[in-house]
């Protein structure tokens, strides 16, 4: 409060800078509105729901932005629903099922096809012409990511694949096939072959092999593989696994990433295991008709077994497990050894089988066991 007797008896300066102040005080308190104090704690809260807006919007962009995602659209869900409860009480829905349940199965038993050498019969509606161009892409990949590290032709673990690849190739039905060996020079344990016979193997699991008759386990596997056209019954596979997650996704809302997670446990997987032991067993049947031992694919699956221990269980795997595979061979070896001793091979003595390992052919080595020895032994390049 302003008082003069007070203000009085200060010095003049201080007079005239305290008097107009505390004035500007005492009307700025009398110019001071009653619902003031009510006006800023509206201000106050209406700032602060404002703040909690965009906190949770903030939080929301950032759960997006992690990946976080709805594993099924209730919204969607119950939409669905109502609109097939809708169609169900339509007069001719058993009509509409039919008709649709026809369609589908038709087009499934049109495009059913029997596997050779198994007889597996399997749904397939992708062609040789569409298998081969992706398989020339795959070639490009893989020669772009190894291309620096592949041996030369005269290298000796290039002729060794070579070799026996020329022995198993006249029994493949695949003897059309432009077939090239590439040896990568790396220890990774693995081979494959792509289609259109462009055949890679890792120099690491030739140690695994051993010999030929190792070898010949392994690019029987894979021949097989093409034999059986698999990459043609994966991709035909999956283009029916792309429309069932599509369509759990547009009908009741199911995210696309839980449907591939369900689609690849129960059926991408089963499926490559499958195929998998289909092509052990070709490959088995090729090797021991080519005059391999049909025994020596049980002791590659054995050391195998002794190199891959720490592998995961087999249901979280695209192979079967080493130990399955050594029990389904187990199986298959009289079936094996029929197949070898109905060929020519019991025809050929121990040095038919030593010009076979020196890179002579099979059709040479036979003719060495029945015509003359020193004739065919200046016939062979060695």
């Amino acid at each position: 409060m302003y008082h003069p007797h007070i203000m009085s008896s200060l010095p003049f300066a201080m007079r005239a800078f305290t008097k107009p102040q505390l004035a500007s005080s005492t009307r700025s308190l009398l110019n001071k509105s009653p619902h003031q104090p009510i006006q800023q704690a509206f201000s106050s809260n209406t700032s602060q729901t404002r703040w909690q807006t965009t906190w949770r919007r903030t939080q929301h962009q950032h759960q997006q932005t992690r990946g976080y995602r709805q594993p099924l659209n209730y919204q969607r869900f119950k939409a669905t629903s109502s609109l097939f409860r809708r169609w169900a009480q339509h007069p001719r829905f058993y009509y509409h099922v039919a008709g649709i349940g026809g369609t589908v199965g038709g087009v499934y038993i049109y495009n059913l096809e029997e596997v050779p050498v198994s007889h597996r019969r399997r749904f397939n509606i992708v062609g040789p012409q569409k298998e081969a161009e992706a398989g020339q892409m795959m070639f490009q990949q893989t020669m772009q990511e190894f291309g620096n590290k592949l041996l030369p032709a005269y290298h000796p673990k290039s002729r060794m694949v070579r070799r026996v690849l020329d022995r198993l190739i006249p029994h493949s039905g695949l003897q059309d096939e432009e077939w090239e060996v590439h040896v990568i020079d790396d220890p990774m344990k693995n081979a494959f072959v792509i289609p259109g016979g462009k055949v890679f193997v890792f120099s690491g699991i030739l140690d695994i092999c051993q010999d030929d008759d190792g070898l010949a386990a392994v690019l029987g596997h894979e021949i097989a593989h093409n034999v059986a056209h698999h990459a043609a019954e994966r991709m035909s596979k999956s283009n029916i696994l792309l429309g069932v997650v599509m369509a759990g996704f547009l009908l009741i809302g199911i995210d696309p990433g839980i449907g591939n997670l369900l689609t690849e446990f129960a059926f991408t997987r089963p499926g490559s295991r499958s195929q998998e032991s289909e092509a052990d067993y070709i490959g088995l049947l090729m090797m021991s008709e080519s005059c391999y031992r049909p025994e020596a694919a049980m002791e590659l699956w054995a050391r195998m077994e002794k190199e891959e221990q720490n592998s995961p269980p087999q249901f979280m795997s695209t192979h079967p497990s080493n130990h399955n595979r050594l029990e389904q061979i187990r199986g298959w070896l009289p079936e094996a050894e029929a197949k070898r001793d109905g060929s020519e091979c019991s025809s050929m003595n121990g040095f038919g089988k030593f010009l076979i390992s020196g890179g002579v052919t099979e059709g040479q080595a036979n003719e060495c066991a029945a015509s003359d020895f020193k004739q065919t032994v200046q016939r062979a390049k060695w």
